[in-house]
């Protein structure tokens, strides 16, 4: 809106209400302002004009200078309003120019852009007409020395053509072939001609080429340079008359115990139909997707004039096969010394007394149930490796491992209670191993203690003492005053310095494991004793059926360390699974050979378990199934905390039961009880044994919705003991007859609604009415029953005693006659147990 006398008008902007206020000036003077409003326009008139202000408005602060009803704030919010409307005004103008700049270069990047493509795209097309050129003209060098070479090999196959041709000056357009040459250039011309652009007179093409005139016409595809040099060199064999077939390659065939028909082809580089063709000659119908045997492979590569190199499954595993060392890189190492003897004489407590810990107050029942791997070193600077071995009777397997895998066995004997069965266990198989034993007589601080018995108990098993004239040492300590144990280590190291024991420590490691378990927060963990090599963190290795890498070795300090040589116990932490006891542990160089070793190993152990629980013919199926209808089970789960322990477990169940009666493991593993154990023993109806493991609170919750009983031991006799008593109570009772008298019939009477009534004398023992009672005659049983009615006189009564008469009847049965003697006898039944 603008004034009519020519007045400058500003919009002012703000409030709270949409509106516009505007003022006017004259000669710099205010005259007035006028409001818009959106219902009517209102003019304020301006009392006392004076100066105006800087910028042309009135001052907010002057009453006098202000239009009436307008106050001071809202008079500068006024102000304020308009100055902020000429920023933005300011501001959008910027940005607007910003923006049509910034549109500018994107305009001219994209065009530039467009241009480096095109000219992309006419250097690509540049060099694939200028190779398309080149090979057009390789192509029909080719051919041209390919025809010399024939006009050159008839030339020589007409002798008097020849001999003419040699005399006569030779020209090159008089050559032989030059006609038909020229010809059929002119031809190949006229033929390209339509592949699009110019062509020249030279035959060369000219003009724009595109994608589609080099693939498309006639002729397709370009040969490549090799398919160009093979045909030259075909050309020139048949130009020379060597034309003939090419040597056959006789190759070495790698054949497996099954084959496929293509990989059989594969292999001897021969086309699939020929084998094909070869094996329906022989009768078999098959196709290249078929598994043939070895034996008919076989028959195929000799026909195809190949060799045949027989493998197998095993082979997989000649990548760990044992190296010989050389004498140069042996180097000495400490030896290894397993405690053996009978449970509670002092086995851990002495190896205790050794390292001066207290590992038997940890011991559940205070026996050992473990096997354990401990280094020691003397006061001398001498390192030794021990191993604590069980003494239970359950344990036997362990004892076996720790003979086989050590160099000196100290047999632990009790100077007070002498030679006992798993003594004598621990010196059979310390024989068996072929490795030395030092006798160490214990407990000699007791009063009752009697080491001269025990030597002379020795002599029994072969064993014969240096105190008795022998050979073997024998060492009287006390694990608990420490008394001998100086003499003890004193005897090991005078052993382990005859037996000279070394070992390479510079080739990949190879051990055995001790013990193996399954950790909650680690995983599988096994306990490996390093033989040979040295084990190091990363080492990929393969252990019985399992593999891994190795992600962890701790000491038996529980210290982690970065490599382990020989004779040296450690943890190994990484493995995919936890392998069995005696696993022997190697090291390969690569994951794959591992896994492929451990999934071979695998096969071969399922294979077996489904080979042992099978019949191999229908009357072994018949037997087998006879057996198990008069066999009664007790099918049970054991989850233990180390694989030793479950294997003691398993095979002590084994030897429960009898012809009877018999324990059945559905299922042995390490580790806390899941509730997939919880599932397959409420399917098979078995209860859960946990040895020293405990069941997580899902497994517990599922075991008591389910009604599945979950046990839990700490010692090994207490499971053994339940388990007999729960298989003992499948056991059917016996039955056993007591006679408790005799009576002979003196007379026979007939008695109306009873039937006949034998006159008796008792003359032995009792007679009761609720035995059983058998009649002999002439000393055979003729019938076996009981008696209907017992009297004396008219009385009914329950017993008679000997020297009375009295009157029976038999139940169902009335032939007796005078002079029979009645047999009487009652039944009882006698709970059976298991020894």
């Amino acid at each position: 809106m603008s004034d009519t006398d020519g007045k400058k008008t500003l919009g002012l902007r703000g409030g709270s209400r949409p509106g516009n206020v505007k003022q006017s000036f004259s000669h710099g003077r205010t005259k007035n302002v006028v409001v818009e409003t959106k219902r009517k326009r209102v003019v304020v008139p301006k009392p006392g004009a004076g100066k105006p202000t800087s910028g042309g408005t009135a001052q907010a602060g002057d009453p006098s200078r202000r239009p009436a009803g307008i106050s001071d704030t809202e008079m500068e919010r006024r102000l304020n309003a308009l100055k902020a409307a000429k920023a933005r005004e300011s501001e959008e103008a910027a940005q607007r120019e910003a923006e049509e700049k910034a549109r500018a270069e994107e305009r001219e990047r994209r065009r530039a852009e467009q241009e480096a493509k095109e000219r992309e795209q006419r250097e690509a097309e540049q060099r694939a007409r200028e190779k398309a050129e080149e090979e057009e003209r390789q192509r029909l060098e080719a051919e041209e020395e390919a025809k010399r070479a024939a006009a050159r090999t008839a030339a020589a196959q007409e002798a008097p053509k020849a001999e003419r041709t040699e005399r006569a000056p030779a020209a090159p357009r008089s050559e032989p072939g030059d006609a038909p040459r020229k010809a059929e250039r002119e031809r190949e011309r006229d033929q390209r001609a339509p592949r699009g652009g110019k062509t020249r007179e030279d035959g060369r093409r000219s003009g724009k080429l595109t994608l589609s005139q080099v693939t498309d016409g006639e002729g397709g595809r370009q040969k490549s340079l090799a398919a160009m040099k093979r045909k030259q060199e075909r050309a020139r064999q048949k130009a020379m008359g060597g034309g003939g077939d090419r040597e056959k390659v006789i190759r070495d065939v790698q054949l497996p115990e099954a084959i496929v028909v293509s990989e059989l082809a594969n292999r001897m580089a021969e086309r699939v139909a020929d084998v094909v063709k070869a094996l329906m000659k022989m009768g078999m119908m098959v196709t290249q997707n078929q598994t043939i045997d070895a034996d008919t492979a076989e028959l195929i590569i000799e026909e195809f004039g190949h060799k045949v190199v027989r493998v197998s499954d095993s082979d997989v595993e000649d990548v760990i096969t044992d190296v010989e060392d050389k004498p140069e890189d042996m180097k000495p190492r400490p030896p290894v010394i397993t405690i053996m003897g009978h449970v509670d004489h002092g086995k851990t407590s002495l190896l205790d007394a050794i390292r001066n810990t207290k590992v038997v107050s940890g011991e559940a029942g205070g026996i050992t149930q473990h096997i354990g791997a401990y280094q020691v070193t003397t006061d001398g600077g001498v390192t030794l490796s021990f191993l604590d071995t069980p003494g239970h009777a359950a344990f036997t397997s362990m004892r076996s491992r720790g003979a086989q895998v050590t160099d000196i066995v100290v047999l632990v004997v009790a100077a007070d209670d002498a030679v006992m069965p798993q003594t004598v266990e621990a010196i059979n198989h310390a024989k068996a191993a072929g490795v030395p034993m030092i006798v160490a007589i214990n407990k000699i601080d007791k009063p009752e203690a009697n080491p001269t018995k025990v030597r002379t108990d020795l002599l029994q098993h072969e064993v014969v003492v240096e105190a008795m004239s022998g050979e073997v040492q024998d060492v009287e300590v006390s694990a608990k005053t420490g008394e001998g144990l100086d003499e003890l280590l004193e005897a090991i190291a005078l052993q382990a310095e005859i037996l000279e024991l070394k070992a390479n420590p510079d080739r990949p490691a190879q051990g055995a494991v001790i013990e193996a378990q399954l950790d909650v927060g680690r995983g599988p963990v096994a306990t490996v004793l390093i033989q040979k090599g040295t084990l190091r963190q990363g080492d990929i290795f393969v252990v019985g059926e399992q593999y891994g890498k190795v992600r962890a070795l701790i000491n038996d300090k529980g210290e982690r360390v970065t490599e382990a040589g020989p004779s040296v116990p450690v943890e190994v932490l990484g493995l995919n699974g936890t392998p069995e006891a005696g696993d022997v542990l190697n090291v390969t160089s690569t994951e794959a050979q591992a896994r492929e070793i451990a999934a071979y190993r695998e096969q071969v152990a399922k294979d077996k378990r489904a080979a042992a629980g099978a019949a191999t013919t229908l009357e072994q199926l018949m037997a087998k199934a006879k057996a198990d209808e008069n066999v009664a089970e007790l099918p049970i789960l054991v989850k233990a905390d180390v694989q030793g322990s479950a294997e003691a477990i398993v095979q002590a169940m084994e030897k429960i039961g009898n012809d009877e009666v018999r324990v059945r493991v559905l299922h042995s593993g390490v580790g806390a009880i899941t509730e997939t154990d919880v599932g397959l023993a409420e399917a098979s109806g078995a209860p859960i044994m946990g040895f020293n493991v405990r069941a997580n609170a899902s497994a517990r919750n599922t075991a008591n919705q389910k009604g599945v009983e979950i046990r839990y031991y700490s010692v090994i006799y207490d499971l053994v003991d339940d388990v007999k008593a729960a298989a003992s109570g499948l056991l059917s009772a016996e039955i056993r007859e007591n006679f408790i008298g005799y009576a002979t019939i003196k007379e026979v009477f007939k008695v109306s609604g009873v039937g006949k009534v034998a006159g008796c004398l008792v003359t032995e023992g009792i007679a009761r009415r609720s035995a059983g009672v058998r009649l002999l005659r002439d000393n055979v049983v003729v019938h076996e029953g009981t008696l209907k009615t017992l009297k004396r006189f008219k009385d009914e009564v329950s017993e008679v005693q000997s020297g009375q008469e009295c009157g029976m009847a038999f139940e169902n049965y009335d032939d007796i006659r005078p002079g029979d003697v009645i047999e009487i006898f009652e039944r009882e039944e006698v709970t059976r147990t298991l020894a």
